[in-house]
């Protein structure tokens, strides 16, 4: 009989509750088909003296014979030491399914959170005398939860501000295909960027992203539809919503529950029919449903304030602004408004208040989509609520993080997006006059042949973008400045569009040869009273960045070759510096794999980061080139690409053009051995990239 997964519970509390109780399933198969621990319970009581877990397996005995066994239970920390152990003796009958529960004490545990992410192990053994019939082990975690208006969200009795990243299921070159390595690498890169929280969009995560997530420390926001009963395409979920539904909420729950990062469940994202009164029946029901499985975790959901006002909102709106306009004093400034400000000044209304009010009241947190404008005056209207930013512009970060960090019921923000993704082509793009026009059908998406959102922090090759940086400073976690420089080859060109989901047109480079002398405009990042930026030793003057600039400032001049630096001092006293240096003639293919020793068992991959450099490491921004990959060996090329959001070529193909000076070739074993890439570009030599298998 095939051995299935086995699931240990989680030791998790809420605020109304110390002790809780769920159901959970764990399996393990007996060999022969003669026992199978097919369900499981769980209760866990913690607090600072110990934690205790109760572990309840369902035993069937599918053979025609009884037969006594012995089921134990053993729990495991982070160095293998067993630090509890109980075990039953149960007597089973042909048909029969009883359920065997142990109690086991954890002395002083070691809590589960985002900077310390402590797992333990938990062992499950079906033994007849000496001989083990089966035996399974899967990790899990101990921590407790708690959520309140006036202390915000606590892990363990730490409050937690929740700098999060929207992240959709696709992996850039690899498409649709969930492979674990790269949903682990994607994990690591948005940690290192200072998230601590992602919100999937708009399905359930992966198994290996969750994994991942419980390793490193990310707290997890679970969703499960982006419709309901009412479609958005054609042939969506929605015509087989009424069918599945509960299945599927059973399922995510069913998978999550053993992961401490997964602290939210969220039942759907900017649902059509969510603000009509059968979408309110089924947003109770679905709650209802998720809290009968798991009540350990807290329900939310991704609501709209533009999809539930609907016609009504903009009625409303228009009439408002036509009112504004008569205004001498306000008429030319809300006339020439950016959209992100339109929809700020349009998610104020009450129209959209009393849509959105039902809709939260069976949640446990409420989650805004591009509605910050509503956080404080909906903190005063309804004292009791817990609320956070479950979709962001990426450029509001500077003006909305604050309302993150100086209102406790407001628990966090996750931006449109972390991580760059196929689809909704070109929503944060940035065209200029000689351009094609934006797609007619869409005034939100670039036409042909757009590809990428181009929304993302981090690049679908997996390359931190200007505005992650950006964020990184505004989030406090970066004291050193940061310097991105707009294209010059645009610099004369009229700006044609950008959305509220684009960034400035730049790059952090200072190569950009043929343009010795012509204007260039230099943007630096920071939270700092002054900014002094340096070209070549000589000072341009000092400029404010603080949080009454949005954390940003820029300079034009003349551009030269050589070094530009930007330092930056708060109080008088230096706090960072961030310099970039002009490359030189030469141009080498750099390539590096992000690990050279990787599993055969097909979960793994390598990732080989290609950049054209100069000798002594400076990239060439300017200066792309087509590379082209060989493999000798047991393996596979399953992607190649740049970041080009507009490229025609496939991620399938051994050749593409780097973007930016960069591409991204991905590698999957086929079998155990030696691995060689041989990887080209023009007027380059070879660079030989050897691989181990096993």
């Amino acid at each position: 009989m095939r051995k299935l997964a086995i699931a240990m519970a989680l030791a998790s509390t809420a605020l109304a509750s110390p002790a809780l109780a769920r159901d959970n399933s764990w399996y393990v198969g007996v060999e022969g088909g003669f026992l199978i621990v097919e369900d499981s319970q769980w209760d866990v009581e913690v607090d600072d003296g110990g934690a205790v877990v109760t572990v309840a397996a369902v035993v069937r005995n599918r053979a025609s014979a009884s037969r006594a066994v012995d089921v134990r239970v053993e729990l495991l920390d982070d160095t293998d030491t067993v630090v509890s152990r109980d075990e039953a003796t149960v007597t089973t009958f042909p048909g029969d399914e009883l359920t065997v529960r142990r109690r086991l004490f954890v002395a002083d545990p070691r809590r589960w959170g985002i900077d310390h992410p402590h797992l333990y192990t938990c062992r499950v053994s079906v033994l007849d005398g000496d001989e083990l019939l089966d035996e399974h082990t899967n990790t899990f975690g101990i921590r407790s939860l708690s959520l309140d208006p006036q202390r915000g969200l606590r892990i363990n009795g730490e409050h937690i501000d929740l700098r999060g990243a929207c992240v959709h299921h696709d992996n850039g070159p690899l498409g649709a295909a969930t492979i674990d390595r790269a949903d682990e690498r994607r994990v690591e890169f948005l940690k290192a960027a200072g998230f601590n929280a992602i919100r999937s969009a708009h399905n359930p995560v992966s198994n290996a992203m969750l994994d991942a997530c419980d390793r490193l420390g990310m707290v997890v926001m679970d969703e499960t539809f982006d419709m309901w009963h009412e479609s958005k395409t054609g042939d969506d979920y929605g015509l087989r919503f009424t069918e599945w539904w509960e299945a599927d909420v059973e399922a995510m729950v069913h998978n999550d529950i053993n992961h401490p990062s997964v602290v939210f469940y969220s039942i759907g994202n900017e649902i059509a029919d969510g603000s009509t009164p059968t979408g309110y029946q089924m947003g109770r029901a679905l709650a209802d449903k998720v809290r009968s499985l798991d009540d350990t975790r807290f329900v939310t959901q991704a609501i709209s304030g533009i999809m539930v006002g609907g016609a009504e909102l903009f009625a409303d709106f228009r009439k408002t602004f036509a009112e504004r306009t008569v205004d001498e004093t306000t008429g030319v400034n809300t006339a020439a408004m950016s959209l992100a400000d339109i929809m700020s000044e349009m998610m104020k209304s009450p129209v959209v208040a009393d849509k959105v009010d039902e809709a939260f009241s069976h949640l446990d947190a409420a989650g805004y989509n591009y509605m910050a404008a509503r956080f404080e005056m909906d903190g005063e209207r309804h004292p009791n609520r817990v609320m956070f930013g479950s979709e962001t512009h990426p450029v509001k970060i500077g003006a909305e993080w604050p309302l993150v960090t100086g209102n406790p019921f407001v628990i966090g923000d996750f931006t449109w997006t972390g991580w760059d993704y196929l689809g909704e082509a070109g929503i944060g793009r940035v065209e200029y006059a000689d351009e094609q026009p934006a797609n007619p059908m869409s005034a939100f998406q670039g036409a042909y042949p757009w590809l990428a959102a181009w929304c993302g922090d981090i690049d679908i090759t997996g390359v931190r973008r200007p505005q992650s940086y950006y964020r990184e400073i505004v989030f406090g976690l970066r004291s050193a400045p940061y310097i991105a420089v707009l294209r010059p080859e645009r610099g004369r060109q009229f700006l044609s569009h950008s959305s509220p989901w684009s960034w400035s047109d730049t790059v952090s480079s200072w190569s950009w040869p043929g343009f010795d002398g012509e204007s260039v405009t230099v943007e630096v990042y920071a939270d700092a009273d002054e900014v002094e930026l340096l070209v070549n030793g000589r000072s341009l003057g000092q400029r404010p960045a603080t949080i009454d600039q949005e954390y940003r400032t820029a300079f034009d001049l003349p551009y030269e070759p050589g070094v530009v630096e930007a330092i930056a001092r708060r109080g008088g006293t230096e706090i960072g510096r961030h310099s970039l240096v002009t490359a030189h003639a030469a141009v080498v293919l750099d390539a590096r794999a992000d690990r050279e020793e990787i599993s055969a068992d097909g979960s793994d991959l390598s990732f080989i980061a290609l950049t054209l450099v100069d000798t002594e490491g400076s990239v060439h921004t300017t200066l792309d080139r087509r590379v082209a990959i060989e493999i000798d060996g047991p393996g596979v090329l399953q992607g190649l690409c740049s970041a080009n959001p507009t490229t025609e070529e496939r991620f399938t193909a051994a050749s593409c053009t780097t973007f930016d000076g960069r591409a991204l070739a991905v590698i999957r074993p086929t079998a155990a051995g030696r691995i060689s890439v041989t990887l080209t570009a023009e007027k380059c030599a070879p660079v030989l990239v050897t691989l181990i298998a096993d």
